[in-house]
């Protein structure tokens, strides 16, 4: 059995296998869902890791010896499985590690209409059943497993969503880094049953490889863009993209090379829901810009704060009815796909909001740019309650200066933020920050991280 200490996160479980997590933590696994979910069927899918298929499987024996049905959609990305979780109106479990290095596996898990299982949600009470290890199987009651492919039916729906067969043409180059990209994006722009679309397709790393010969799937580090950066400007091309190894998330690269926020993504799409759904809802977690929240108002919509994590993004959407939801991560949701995330269906928002109109990437996005951002920077500490509570003390009383704690500790004033967060698995502290301008945020940046590495 697998170290599950290490392995149940707060959202999902991941480890390394097989030390932390192994075929017979899948399989318990699986039992312990079915028992959590009162599921008589599930459906799963995995990554191209090479533990991704023996894992699912193994997943799915647990599952069936508890009497629930399997349907097993083979190779697919995170999107995919929410798709058929959504569609199929079942519980699902997605086998994958998503952008973390090839020595790592991982299981993502469902309720019925892709609705999350967290820590707060299922997670901890399956984690308790496995420890406990009492889930013998059912007599006469083992369930079948049935193979579907569901690729197919995955994009015909995304394509439906988003129109792109009136755009003008673009050159796209997709970086997949050698992840479930190179498996979905050519089924979903490029599958000849489907209607052609004016996008030349420039590839890069499409060969499904776990063991990431080029780069990590992890477009969220700079040196991961890289190569695509390079290529959107060899080609001539008119945007690059950049997805995870399990294609749930989506980076955008402008025709100069540029990497672009994913705050300024959020913005983007949400001005274009908000013209489908006028005053509606959009969720933004704490750590997107402060233009987010000012763009959806000036288009009439009404801003959503959460806090940092699918969870409670998805929870939020569903308790106020929002049509779409962005994180700092590049983590989008939208209401018409199960309030679940999708990189496919973000990028597609993209690609038709550049193609319906003539201006270049960089052009159109200038508008949703205003402020200066750090980035998130990462200290590792050994007391994080101490260290918040020192730069809590410094900013608290100072002249226009507002506090909360919705996520960690966020700091605010009329020219500039900055939140404070603890990572849920390492002694870091995860700082971001924001300023009207190169000078403020630098400044702000410093002094907060002079706190918390105690160089003061």
């Amino acid at each position: 059995m697998g170290d599950l200490a290490k392995i149940f996160k707060a959202y999902d479980i991941r480890g390394v296998v097989p030390d932390e997590l192994d075929e017979e933590t899948a399989e318990a696994v699986g039992a312990a869902f079915v028992r959590v979910t009162s599921a008589t069927a599930i459906v799963t899918a995995h990554d191209m890791r090479a533990s991704s298929g023996p894992l699912s499987a193994a997943f799915a024996r647990g599952a069936t010896t508890q009497g629930a049905d399997v349907i097993e959609a083979g190779l697919g990305s995170t999107d995919m499985l929410y798709y058929a979780s959504g569609s199929l109106d079942l519980p699902g479990a997605m086998f994958t590690a998503s952008h973390n290095p090839a020595r790592y596996n991982g299981i993502k898990l469902c309720r019925a209409g892709a609705a999350p299982v967290g820590r707060d949600s299922g997670l901890t009470e399956i984690r308790r059943l496995v420890e406990a290890g009492t889930l013998a199987p059912i007599p006469g009651a083992g369930g079948s497993l049935t193979g579907r492919d569901l690729l197919a039916d995955y994009a015909a729906h995304l394509r439906r969503l988003v129109d792109l067969s009136g755009i003008r043409p673009l050159k796209v180059v997709v970086d997949a880094g050698n992840g479930m990209g190179g498996h979905t994006v050519p089924a979903v722009l490029g599958d000849a049953k489907l209607p052609a679309l004016p996008l030349d397709i420039v590839p890069l790393y499409f060969e499904l490889d776990g063991t990431f010969p080029n780069h990590e799937a992890n477009p969220i580090e700079p040196a991961n863009l890289r190569d695509l950066q390079a290529a959107v400007v060899e080609h001539q091309a008119d945007i690059g993209i950049a997805f995870d190894g399990d294609a749930d998330r989506c980076w955008i690269i402008d025709e100069r090379g540029t990497s672009v926020a994913p705050s300024t993504i959020t913005a983007l799409v949400a001005v274009r829901e908000l013209a489908k759904h006028p005053g509606a809802a959009v969720i933004h977690n704490l750590i997107t810009s402060r233009y987010v929240p000012e763009i959806i108002e000036s288009h009439g919509g009404t801003p959503i704060r959460t806090r940092v994590g699918h969870s409670f993004i998805k929870e939020k959407m569903a308790e106020t009815g929002a049509v779409f939801g962005g994180e700092h991560s590049a983590h989008y949701y939208f209401t018409d796909f199960w309030r679940a995330d999708t990189g496919m269906l973000a990028a597609m928002h993209v690609l038709a909001a550049l193609g319906g109109q003539p201006r270049r990437l960089s052009d159109l996005l200038a508008e949703y740019s205003r402020y200066v951002a750090s980035g998130e920077i990462n200290s590792e500490v050994a007391d994080q309650d101490a260290a918040t509570a020192a730069v809590r003390a410094a900013f608290d009383g100072r002249p226009g200066v507002t506090i909360d704690e919705l996520d960690g500790l966020t700091v605010g004033h009329a020219n500039w933020w900055f939140n404070l967060r603890p990572s849920n698995t390492e002694p870091l502290l995860r700082l971001n920050a924001e300023a009207v301008d190169e000078q403020t945020m630098a400044k702000v940046r410093d002094e907060v991280l002079a706190l918390v590495r105690k160089e003061v």
